[in-house]
């Protein structure tokens, strides 16, 4: 069960990841105002900030400090702000409703909505790159780097998001739908974790322990989403509910049905949560965090 402690401690992280992003996104950058906007209004909304802080829990479970944490937390939720502004156009999941108020495209406009999606990945591999301060933190960046771009691209979340659209053509089969869902969502929750995890210096057996934590959780959060499709309201999820059924889309309860769907997503959560019982009580955060997920109503 989630702990007043552990509550407090999200609540705080939250704070720290939107106050940094609300300092990354309002610089003096050369941009027209208007783009900045859109920028801001895509990253700023009300969210989850489940990625951001999947990066700093993984981290600091495995010593890792705040500040060197931070930077990478702010770019992954950049990088899921640019998926979410694109999966919203007219062209692949046209929505006009994202985390309870308008999508980028419909307040700004699809041009404006492109260009703030294109930035913040942009913004979100600079502030990857950016001066690690001690040397040896250097050669840490650089394979975060390179696990993020795999989770982004062909290989990860672009790559899913392609399959996606290629099913709603014909139905998946089990396999196939729990292969995009890996690319198309659980690429980017795994490669949090396991970037959390390469900033604190962990051992090649604790990244793997992260590598498989995030995996399950993963999995399930995309379960628990097509669940809420089909269950929940406009207000609870802060989108159109419903879409994925009318767009023909692949989900876990077109599949298997709803109550085996849940059975399923309790299953991963089960596999998450016995990964990070390897690291001890340092990963008391990531078993509060894989808690929210199966109890999600949002």
């Amino acid at each position: 069960m989630k702990t007043a402690a552990g509550t407090e401690q999200l609540a705080r992280l939250r704070e720290t990841i939107d106050a940094e992003l609300d300092r990354l996104t309002s610089g003096d950058l050369e941009a027209p105002e208007a783009i900045r906007r859109a920028v801001r209004y895509a990253v700023l909304g009300k969210g989850k900030r489940l990625r951001p802080i999947l990066v700093m829990a993984s981290g600091e479970a495995l010593g890792g400090r705040e500040e060197e944490l931070l930077p990478a937390a702010c770019a992954m939720e950049m990088i899921h702000a640019f998926s979410l502004v694109h999966d919203d156009l007219p062209a692949l999941d046209d929505d006009d409703l994202r985390r309870g108020r308008a999508t980028v495209h419909v307040e700004f406009g699809e041009a404006a909505a492109i260009l703030a999606g294109d930035a913040l990945l942009s913004l979100a591999f600079r502030t990857l790159a950016g001066d690690p301060g001690e040397s040896g933190l250097a050669s840490r960046r650089i394979a975060v780097i390179q696990t993020v771009a795999d989770a982004v691209g062909l290989s990860g979340m672009i790559g899913g998001q392609a399959m996606d659209l290629l099913f709603e053509e014909r139905m998946a089969t089990g396999e196939e739908l729990a292969r995009i869902h890996r690319l198309k969502t659980g690429a980017l929750i795994t490669a949090s974790c396991v970037a959390g995890g390469i900033l604190a210096g962990g051992s090649a057996g604790e990244i793997e322990t992260l590598r498989r934590y995030g995996t399950a959780l993963g999995l399930a959060f995309q379960i628990t989403d097509d669940i809420l499709d089909v269950e929940g309201t406009a207000e609870q999820i802060g989108k159109s509910p419903g879409k994925d059924q009318r767009a023909g889309k692949a989900t876990y309860p077109a599949i298997h049905g709803l109550e085996a769907s849940r059975r399923m997503a309790a299953r991963r959560i089960a596999e998450a949560v016995e990964a990070a019982a390897g690291l001890g009580d340092r990963a008391t955060l990531l078993r509060t965090l894989a808690e929210i997920v199966e109890a999600r109503r949002s």
